[in-house]
């Protein structure tokens, strides 16, 4: 379709100047609210029905809403094919982030599995994949190494009396502590759901949520070094762990289990060329090659053969049960040490869920509910604890797969899972020769996406400074400080740029089109003839406006205006979302010129003389404006500033230290003769006002207009009384037009 042409095209419109008052009539503002009372409403959400229960069972459990009407015909092989795909990435992938958490590998399989059935019922995305992820399991991993290191753990060696460790009991000890942990997660994740509380995602921006796992990224990096290389590092905790922990594997690595490193780096060979190919020829594969399962079988079976663990030391995953474990109920006493780090693992898991399954939603054209989705991933976690699974989320590099192999539904999850519980069942202890370098190289090359992701520090650079020091910070603090301090202190610092930004805004002079009702910024634009000091785009509140507009500043501010001048600083005092100063000119200084055609005539019209010099009668004012926003002293016409209106069209409310703001404002600038009018206010605005007593006879609603193009022509009311006034209207009628409309003529006012 063509685009249309409005560039030689009029429009005219004719209605009388509105001010609150007469916009209240002309609209016919409602005397009472649309809304029930708070007890009605009350009973109403208590009511039920049967269209009512069915609605909340559907909104609560989605899988009825969608499974009846599945379509075996159009949707079957594609989420078969998809699932497949994704259940072998699972294998792989739930054995090696197994080992972020420090857990055994097989409890990883667990956690590719249940969850996954439990987000099929409650959950609203269609593609994306519940599982292992590895910044969820490495924020487990720093509590495991906190509460269960290894040192708690001694066991004498009764062949040499030496110390070490009892895996056993510390495996088990860490299993309840990662139970422990999800449980909590999820009850936290529930909670939020219930209560609606699905926008607190939005405090985490994108810079803040990509900042974080770039760092976490870095964590799991150097968590891996030990099995690439073979080395045992001692533990550090606390700011800067891992800092001391990097310099202690480079002290070690003279230590080097040259076989361990060998296989890391065949392995990562292989899982690299073979990824690029899958992304050279993705479009040309029917499905990508699951090199990673392939380079698992592959080192398992040489592993066993050439006995690489009793001749040269290599770590293997060791014993892996065959078969499901009965649930337990997790171990609630650990609650109070892992409050903390339960919450942000969940906020960061819900950010990443909710992040991934909006923009498959947006691609493919349904909705996702931020609520349930909370619900479903808190019970994903919750159930999931009592079968032993750790703390899950969606992956990328899964979701990915699923969503390009055609997946249409949740329904390739299930198939996933399927291919889970048959290796659990069946084929699971056959890998207990697997070497974990090779469980740790597959860790490595999926943290590709994340790396990728020190891409956003050239583009923030080019396109938003603060991003990028949001980014930089949170990527910073989670570095040095870990992940659950570095978090808090990555949403404190976007809390603080947030606040940097209402407290140091950006002002611009704006001036009106000529012919229009359009008010542009004057360092645009130079045709422009009305000057107006435009305040920051901030709500108007106490913490902006405190302390930063005394009555002894409005006095002098209000001398200096009376004499022509505008108060130095005074754009910095008034932080509603535009103060704009009425002014007319002769000659302007810089780069803006031309005469304002507002003032009206005792005759109506205006003369060629006035319209040229901009000066109308003895009574008008005329000022200089500078492009620094400075006023200075006018010449030929006037004497003075006559009117500030101050735009709040932007502004969603005000406190009740601005409205004290605004009526000292109206007092102080009234007793020298300026008029303060105010444009544009939302409707919700107008209610704060008049619930707090803002208007009286001093301030009438005829001084709040509903437009900035209302209140000029007013604010040259007082000075020169309209030519006509039409019965029932106290103020007069302006045309808004680009050309005198045919039918007026020459009466059109102007």
């Amino acid at each position: 379709m063509r685009a249309q042409d409005y560039s030689t095209q009029e429009y005219f419109v004719q209605r009388d100047i509105l001010d609150e008052l007469h916009l209240d009539g002309v609209a016919r503002k409602r005397t009472q609210s649309s809304k029930p009372p708070l007890g009605e409403r009350i009973k109403d959400s208590l009511r039920c029905s049967g269209p009512r229960l069915k609605q909340a069972v559907l909104g609560c459990v989605p899988v009825l809403s969608w499974l009846p009407r599945y379509s075996i015909r159009e949707n079957a092989m594609g989420d078969v094919i998809s699932g497949v795909s994704v259940g072998i990435m699972h294998l792989p992938q739930g054995m090696a982030y197994a080992l972020l958490a420090a857990i055994p590998p097989v409890f990883g399989l667990y956690t590719s599995l249940y969850p996954v059935l439990i987000y099929f019922i409650f959950g609203t995305s269609r593609h994306i994949s519940i599982g292992t992820f590895a910044v969820v399991s490495i924020m487990i991993g720093g509590v495991m190494e906190r509460l269960a290191p290894d040192s708690d753990f001694p066991i004498l060696n009764g062949v040499n009396g030496t110390e070490t460790v009892n895996i056993t009991a510390r495996d088990a000890y860490r299993v309840q502590i990662a139970c422990a942990f999800t449980v909590l997660g999820g009850l936290i994740q529930i909670l939020l759901g219930l209560v609606r509380f699905g926008f607190v995602v939005t405090y985490l921006s994108e810079p803040l949520v990509r900042g974080y796992t770039t760092g976490a990224a870095c964590h799991v990096t150097i968590s891996q070094l030990k099995y690439l290389f073979g080395i045992k590092p001692s533990r550090f905790s606390g700011p800067l762990s891992q800092i001391y922990t990097l310099l202690n594997i480079c002290q070690l690595l003279p230590e080097t289990n040259v076989a361990e490193l060998v296989v890391s780096l065949v392995a990562l060979a292989v899982l690299i060329v073979v990824k690029e190919l899958n992304a050279c020829y993705s479009k040309k594969l029917p499905l990508p090659i699951p090199i990673e399962l392939i380079v698992i079988i592959a080192a398992t079976i040489i592993s066993y053969f050439a006995g690489i663990n009793n001749k040269y030391g290599v770590d293997i995953v060791g014993e892996i049960p065959s078969g499901l474990k009965a649930p337990r109920v997790p171990n609630f006493s650990l609650f109070s040490e892992l409050i903390g780090d339960a919450f942000a693992a969940a906020i960061v898991g819900y950010a990443i869920n909710i992040s991934l399954g909006k923009t498959f939603a947006l691609k493919h054209g349904y909705k996702v509910d931020s609520n349930q989705e909370l619900i479903a991933l808190g019970l994903s976690n919750t159930i999931g604890s009592f079968f032993q699974c750790y703390s899950v989320t969606s992956s990328l590099s899964r979701s990915l797969i699923q969503e390009s192999t055609g997946g249409k539904t949740q329904v390739a999850g299930v198939v996933s899972s399927v291919i889970v519980l048959i290796t659990v069942l069946k084929i699971g202890s056959l890998f207990e020769d697997l070497p974990k370098a090779v469980l740790s190289t597959i860790v490595f090359v999926n943290l590709k996406g994340m790396f990728k992701q020190f891409l956003d520090v050239p583009m923030l650079w080019r396109t938003n400074k603060v991003d990028l020091l949001v980014w930089l910070v949170t990527f910073t603090c989670t570095v040095l400080l870990n992940l659950d301090l570095g978090l808090a202190v990555s949403i404190g610092f976007s809390m603080l740029t947030v606040i940097f930004k209402t407290q140091l805004p950006r002002y611009s002079i704006l001036g009106q089109v000529p012919g229009t009702d359009l008010y542009l910024d004057t360092d645009t634009y130079e045709e422009v003839i009305i000057f107006f000091i435009l305040c920051p785009q901030t709500n108007m509140n106490g913490h902006l406006s405190n302390g930063k507009f005394s009555e002894e500043s409005e006095k002098n501010q209000s001398m200096e205006l009376k004499n022509g001048m505008l108060p130095t600083g005074m754009n910095a005092h008034h932080q509603g979302n535009g103060v704009a100063i009425i002014t007319t000119e002769t000659h302007a200084n810089g780069h803006v010129s031309g005469q304002v055609n507002w003032a009206y005539q005792h005759d109506g019209n205006m003369s060629d003389s006035d319209s040229e010099t901009g000066c109308h009668d003895d009574n008008d004012t005329t000022t200089q404006t500078s492009h620094s926003g400075d006023v200075e002293k006018g010449s030929a016409c006037g004497s003075g500033t006559h009117s500030i209106i101050l735009d709040l069209s932007t502004t969603s409310f005000v406190d009740t230290v601005s409205v004290k703001m605004l009526k000292n404002m109206f007092r102080d600038f009234g007793e020298i003769d300026v008029n303060i009018y105010l444009a544009g206010c939302q409707a919700c605005v107008v209610e704060q006002l008049e619930r707090a007593g803002f208007f009286s006879e001093s301030i009438p609603k005829s001084r709040l207009f509903a437009t900035i193009h209302d209140a000029v022509p007013s604010s040259r009311h007082l000075l020169h009384p309209p030519p006509f006034r039409p019965a029932g209207c106290s103020l007069a009628p302006y045309w808004l037009s680009l050309s005198p409309p045919p039918s007026l003529g020459e009466n059109a006012p102007s």
